[in-house]
């Protein structure tokens, strides 16, 4: 672990629908390569509750019910990910969503350099491919244990009791945005917003696809040799 510690990775971007698996691959390679997950919702949360200046300036947004403009975003981002762990790497969760943000990403790295032998590279984009109708029952048979936490799927990895956990009996849950009459929106409404980042990314000749309807060791397997191999030809 400690030898991968060593290596620029750089930015890693995860595109792909609800229930695709990038919370599931994210953690596998925050693990693998020892790199923190940069959320921008967590970050805009932490600012909040420490009361930093970007934080009351967001909060005073919010509690007007407008959105954060990007501009306010970009400084949060930019303060995080000039931090001391994010030198060899992170994963963004949460940004860019937009492809102005992708845009203001590349501008930032371009001109940011924490060293001279470790200046940032471009992110590495992994889009995660899932039919539709897996999709569909990926997230319409997920439920999960109230009081462990641990996750299920109906269809593919049902409880040994039906809607009772395995470890200590509770009944299962399912989330509400994960009913069938809810999700159909979630996914098209990710088709709208994620595209043009899709887009962005792919004629720059960065965006690489992966066929996530597989078992989620072949998954990760796939996305630690891509990530390996753009670390290796921007070496």
């Amino acid at each position: 672990m400690a030898s991968e510690t060593a290596r620029n990775i750089g930015p890693i971007i995860l595109l792909g629908p609800p229930g695709a698996g990038k919370g599931t691959q994210s953690k596998q390679i925050m693990q693998h390569y020892c790199i923190p997950q940069v959320s921008t919702g967590d970050l805009l949360r932490d600012h909040v509750q420490r009361q930093t200046p970007l934080g009351l300036e967001a909060k005073a947004i919010m509690e007007r019910g407008e959105l954060v403009p990007d501009e306010l975003m970009y400084g949060i981002v930019a303060k995080r990910l000039r931090e001391p762990d994010s030198r060899y790497g992170y994963i963004l969760d949460g940004f860019p969503r937009t492809a102005a943000q992708a845009g203001w990403l590349d501008a930032f790295l371009e001109k940011e350099l924490f060293d001279n032998d470790y200046p940032p590279r471009p992110p590495i984009v992994i889009r995660l491919n899932v039919d539709y109708t897996q999709l569909l029952l990926r997230i319409t048979g997920r439920r999960s244990c109230p009081t462990c936490g641990r996750i299920y799927n109906v269809h593919s990895r049902p409880p040994r009791i039906d809607e009772l956990c395995d470890l200590d009996g509770t009944k299962l849950t399912q989330r509400d945005d994960d009913r069938k009459e809810i999700i159909a929106g979630r996914l098209a409404a990710y088709e709208v917003q994620t595209k043009p980042v899709a887009d962005y990314y792919e004629a720059r000749g960065r965006l690489v696809s992966v066929n996530a309807d597989r078992e989620v060791e072949e998954v990760t397997a796939e996305i630690l040799a891509i990530i390996d191999s753009h670390a290796s030809a921007r070496a």
